[in-house]
């Protein structure tokens, strides 16, 4: 019986997007699409070999709103005109600077690009063009063995991928085995990836299988692979280019049948122009590399999606005798820095008070606060009473981007996660 799992898929026009180089050493180079990766890292859309352009320089992606500039933290930057871009929308016709290289893009005729032909896959959920183009792209790499990276924003559902990856996939019947490489300590991370051995370490007093040899024949989900400290990222090199392991504190080699899956929220280009992530360890992992779009920018997502957790919930009544027209608009309008994440929480959570919860801002959490000073009160007390308050907005701000995942966002406030809990407990809003 063939188990081979049907890709439905169909194609859809995008607008298009065209870079081309106006001076510089590869003057005329040109290169089309809707994504344009260009730096002078072999396997770039357009390649530079100008020698002050960086590995990984630049993206540019066209959507609705004009086409988004990201630069990938280069050395010499982004510019158009005296402005340097991090992130930004800049209009067809832009000349942008990198180095000494100006490129100009403007717009391209459509291309047509391969969508899932269902708004489901494997616990994936959308009809936005966005997530049917992702839908298509896992439903295509599960067949294959090659690891693969998939980014995005915290909350966008990167795990589900990598569990799609997986079930869609010929290991399909073998263990999939995820490690939280952001959630552990550093000195803790090789022995849950390769392993140890009794009296390896103080307080090894039993044989550990880690997670490459617990997934013998399926698949290794590396979440956070970011995280990793360059030891343990040199020790995974290994273990990749040799197929083999060594636990902590043992001799023996043992072999490893695993495919690699990995997820991160940074931008490991970025890491890698920077030197806190290996180039070679990043071609390992980035074979292929998916994007998992934030909800902000799937919005036509967004009643499939309330839909679909209130069914999952169990909810077996009417959309709208729980969640309403009114609220279903303010859901639209608000900004969602938790993404996915966050809406399912606000779901489960208008389940169990059987009305929808008020959305405080449809501001980004990252918007300003004014804070107030008392310069009647003592200088030491003024300056408790403003730490407090920015201390308590700070982190209800925190827990709205990461949809109050605590170990997420630790790590994006770059924090231990002792000292966010002490600061929760600290503030926490009496009943």
């Amino acid at each position: 019986m063939d188990s081979t799992t049907p890709h439905q898929a169909t194609s859809l026009p995008v607008r298009g997007l065209a870079c081309e180089v106006a001076e510089g050493p590869e003057a005329g180079s040109r290169a089309t699409g809707d994504v344009i990766a260009i730096g002078s890292a072999e396997g770039s859309d357009l390649r530079l070999r100008d020698p002050t352009v960086s590995r990984f320089h630049a993206e540019l992606r066209r959507e609705p709103r004009g086409i988004l500039v990201v630069d990938c933290g280069s050395t010499n930057g982004t510019l158009a005109g005296a402005v340097r871009i991090e992130r930004g929308y800049v209009p067809p016709g832009t000349a942008l600077r990198l180095g000494a290289t100006t490129v100009r893009v403007s717009d391209a005729a459509a291309v047509e690009i391969e969508v899932h032909g269902a708004d489901a896959l494997a616990g994936l959920v959308g009809r936005s063009p966005g997530m049917r183009r992702l839908m298509a792209q896992v439903a295509r790499a599960a067949q294959s063995d090659v690891s693969v990276l998939v980014t995005g924003e915290s909350g966008t559902g990167k795990e589900l991928v990598a569990r799609a990856l997986h079930e869609l996939g010929p290991r399909r019947d073998r263990p999939l085995v995820t490690v939280d490489c952001g959630s552990l300590l550093p000195t803790l991370v090789a022995s849950e990836l390769f392993g140890h051995e009794r009296g390896a370490f103080t307080g090894a007093d039993r044989l550990h299988v880690g997670a490459f040899e617990a997934a013998a024949g399926g698949t290794v989900f590396l979440d956070e692979i970011g995280e990793l400290q360059p030891a343990v990222q040199a020790a995974l090199l290994g273990v990749l280019e040799r197929r083999r392991l060594r636990r902590l504190g043992g001799r023996a080699e043992i072999p490893v049948d695993v495919r690699v899956v990995s997820a991160t929220h940074r931008d490991l280009r970025a890491e890698v122009n920077q030197g806190g992530f290996r180039l070679d360890l990043f071609y390992r992992l980035a074979v292929v590399t998916l994007h998992t779009p934030a909800l902000r920018d799937r919005p036509d997502d967004l009643e499939l999606l309330v839909e679909h957790f209130l069914r999952d919930a169990g909810w077996d009544g009417p959309l709208d005798t729980l969640i309403s027209r009114v609220a279903m608009d303010g859901l639209r309008r608000h900004h969602f820095a938790g993404n996915v994440r966050e809406l399912r929480n606000l779901v489960e959570a208008a389940i169990a008070m059987g009305e929808p919860p008020p959305l405080e801002s449809s501001a980004p959490a990252s918007a300003p606060a004014q804070l107030a000073v008392d310069v009647d009160a003592p200088y030491g007390e003024a300056r408790a009473a403003l730490t407090a308050a920015f201390e308590r907005r700070y982190v209800e701000a925190l827990l709205a981007r990461t949809g109050g995942n605590v170990s997420a966002a630790a790590r994006h406030a770059r924090m231990t996660r002792s000292h966010l809990n002490e600061l929760i407990q600290k503030h926490r809003r009496p009943p």
